[in-house]
């Protein structure tokens, strides 16, 4: 049984995004990330985790806990959608392997095309392969 595709599953059904699932060790902890385009609420997180909990049941699902929760402000970008949702964006973004002694950068989402991601930074406009990002996060602007 893939727990990830039945969350996925669940949280694409109830008209929500799946951002991100994480489990402990021994899948005792769960933990699923939500969003959409309005936002998310606390009623939206307390829907998923009690129909998420029903599906676990039936399912045969064994853990101890399960949190569910917006991504927050510094949302993490997975998919190639997201880079192109969050075009014009600041975002940091960490490489899998450096480029010029350099792993991690900061910059504007440019978006992404053909597999590339690309970034505005103040050393000019940057192009990424896509399958080399480690890992990338929106810069929450206040």
């Amino acid at each position: 049984m893939d727990v990830a595709a039945i969350v996925e599953q669940v949280v694409n059904g109830m008209g929500f995004e799946l951002v991100d699932f994480e489990t402990s060790p021994k899948s005792r902890l769960l933990r699923v990330f939500i969003d959409q385009e309005k936002g998310i609420t606390v009623d939206d997180c307390a829907a998923v985790s009690n129909q998420l909990t029903r599906v676990f049941e039936v399912e045969g699902v064994d853990y101890d806990r399960l949190e569910v929760s917006s991504p927050g402000l510094d949302r993490p970008l997975k998919k190639a959608s997201d880079f192109e949702r969050f075009a014009g964006s600041p975002i940091q973004l960490r490489t899998r392997m450096p480029i010029g002694n350099q792993r991690n950068f900061k910059g504007v989402l440019l978006g992404l095309a053909d597999g590339t991601v690309r970034l505005d930074t103040e050393a000019g406009e940057l192009a990424f392969e896509f399958d080399q990002v480690e890992k990338a996060r929106l810069v929450p602007q206040f």
